[in-house]
């Protein structure tokens, strides 16, 4: 493991404890959900991503849509890690009149290129984010996080349709296969099937890997961005509540906030975690 590469996990743990905080602290919210996509998030916003924090809505900067927008706490997390508004604002999470709303308010939050929540939507959003680099004759890239449960969606597939046709190759599309959604087991309830072949058949080149793997994550966006004229969905396979034991693979952990005894064991867990990365 290089040194990079340990940084990257160390953050992706930090941003995890963070997540937990913020939940436990407004005793509501999605920490499982943020947890199943912690490395992803690391990995784009401290190594991938071309921001400015100092000038959030610079031109050329790449863009990042969370389609499965209730999965925010580790968002705000990450855009406060890296400087785009104070790490003490992270506890105004779901405050009333907050900037962090329990979904991303791109009105609201400095560093959300995209207001989202309403599932599915995100994807679409992002879409047309790309065509509009596209026909700006801009080189910047559009990357999302869509849940697999959310693709369940039909308006994901209208988005992946019209992307594939247009050869947006300038969109990068990770999807958090966690295998669980709220209501329990996405196979259950609604069976995407082969998710990278439905990827395939809309013109999209797909990749699976271990989305909780740094050096997978990093090497699938470089493959990415070798792609020329189609759009690339990165299938990652990942455990919903990542980190801490009793959140792990655990469906009803989707939106629930630990009591006293939950966040001590969480934070105790993830303080290991950390520790072991330093």
């Amino acid at each position: 493991m290089t040194q990079e590469e340990k940084r990257l996990y160390r953050i992706s743990y930090e941003l995890r404890q963070k997540a937990v905080d913020m939940v436990y602290h407004a005793k509501t919210g999605h920490a499982a959900p943020s947890l199943s996509m912690a490395e992803m998030i690391a990995a784009l916003y401290f190594d991938i991503l071309n921001l400015d924090p100092e000038n959030p809505h610079w031109p050329d900067r790449d863009r990042f849509v969370l389609s499965k927008g209730h999965a925010c706490p580790i968002y705000y997390a990450a855009l406060a890690k890296r400087g785009f508004f104070p790490e003490e604002d992270l506890m105004q999470y779901r405050a009333l009149n907050s900037k962090l709303q329990g979904h991303p308010d791109m009105r609201k939050c400095p560093g959300v290129d995209m207001t989202t929540g309403s599932l599915g939507n995100g994807v679409a959003a992002a879409v047309g984010m790309a065509l509009i680099g596209k026909k700006d004759h801009r080189d910047h890239y559009v990357f999302a996080i869509a849940g697999d449960g959310e693709i369940q969606e039909g308006i994901v597939w209208e988005a992946a349709l019209y992307a594939g046709n247009a050869g947006l190759d300038n969109l990068i599309l990770f999807v958090d296969n966690n295998g669980l959604q709220s209501g329990g087991s996405v196979k259950n309830i609604q069976d995407l099937g082969d998710i990278a072949a439905k990827f395939q058949a809309y013109k999209w080149d797909t990749q699976v890997i271990d989305g909780h793997n740094i050096t997978e994550i990093r090497a699938a966006v470089e493959t990415a961005k070798g792609r020329k004229g189609t759009p690339s969905a990165i299938i990652a396979k990942t455990v919903k509540g990542r980190g801490v034991s009793f959140m792990e693979n655990q469906y009803l952990w989707h939106m629930k906030a630990p009591n006293d005894a939950e966040y001590a064991q969480a934070s105790e867990e993830l303080g290991k975690a950390v520790k072991q990365y330093e």
